[in-house]
């Protein structure tokens, strides 16, 4: 399978994936935890049908040492017992956004307040800057059909 249009290879596009990574690396350098950060964009590629973010993040997350349920769950989290409350609270956070056209009014005050008893002020801005950011990698990448599979970790 190849990809409708090459996002790395034509200039506008690879320019604008240029900014669209920088903007990644200030959410990286964040407070946020690296695990963390990688279940979210997990999750949030998971909802959107990212094959590519789905191979990219479930490889970062194996490669940073995470377990393989804790991996494998991602899609289950609100049955799964092997997440934290505050790793609970970002989910639940990245599902409503992500679903943000489901739900009239966007995200619930209910979901916003959880994620407000475990995260500060700066780091419920990565976290919302991170899930926005994957949802515009997700768009890109299931628009042109990016395949899956061949991702090595440090690639990009």
């Amino acid at each position: 399978m190849t990809a409708r249009l090459n996002l790395f290879t034509n200039e506008l596009a690879a320019k604008h994936l240029k900014y669209l990574v920088s903007a990644g690396k200030v959410l990286t350098d964040s407070s946020l935890p690296t695990s963390l950060q990688e279940l979210v964009s997990l999750r949030v590629s998971q909802i959107n049908g990212c094959a590519m973010c789905v191979d990219i993040h479930t490889k970062h997350l194996a490669h940073e040492g995470e377990d393989a349920v804790r991996i494998n769950l991602v899609a289950a989290w609100r049955e799964a017992t092997v997440y934290t409350e505050p790793e609970r609270a970002a989910l639940d956070l990245a599902e409503q956004a992500t679903r943000i056209a489901d739900a009239s009014g966007g995200v619930p005050d209910e979901v916003w307040t959880n994620a407000t008893k475990h995260y500060t002020e700066t780091e419920l801005a990565a976290l919302v800057s991170l899930i926005a950011l994957m949802n515009a990698m997700n768009r890109l990448n299931v628009t042109v059909q990016n395949p899956a599979g061949a991702y090595a970790v440090g690639q990009f």
